[in-house]
C-alpha cells in the first residue's frame, strides 16, 4: 500500500483536529497540519517511520526548510514543495497577511 501526505502549516491550524484522511485504489492520502517548522520536522520523520512514500509541503514551507526534511528523510522520502510564479507576490501576500 502506498501512502501520500500533504502538510500545511500555519499559526492558526490545530494538529489535532485539521487532518482528513483518503482511502484510494493505490492506498492513502492524508492531509496533515503543523503551526511551525519543529512540529513539521517531527510529523515528518513520524510519517517517514510509518511507511509513507512521497510528501507535498503547503507554499509556507521554503526551499531550505524543504532539504532539512529531506534530510531528516536520509532522502528516503519524495518530499516536494509548493511554490507560485514570482509574478502573484503581491497577491499571496495581500491574502496571507489577512489571515
Amino acid at each position: 500500500m502506498k501512502k501520500f501526505a500533504y502538510i500545511l502549516m500555519g499559526t492558526t491550524l490545530n494538529p489535532s483536529t485539521h487532518t482528513a484522511e483518503f482511502e484510494v485504489s493505490f492506498g492513502k492520502i492524508c492531509i496533515f497540519t503543523v503551526r511551525n517548522a519543529n512540529e513539521a520536522k517531527e510529523k515528518v520523520a513520524e510519517l517517514w517511520h510509518e511507511g509513507f512514500g512521497a510528501i507535498e509541503l503547503c507554499g509556507a514551507f521554503n526551499r531550505n526548510l524543504a532539504r532539512e526534511l529531506i534530510d531528516l528523510t536520509n532522502n528516503e522520502v519524495a518530499i516536494g514543495y509548493s511554490i507560485h510564479q514570482p509574478e502573484q507576490d503581491k497577491l499571496f501576500t495581500q491574502f496571507f497577511d489577512k489571515l
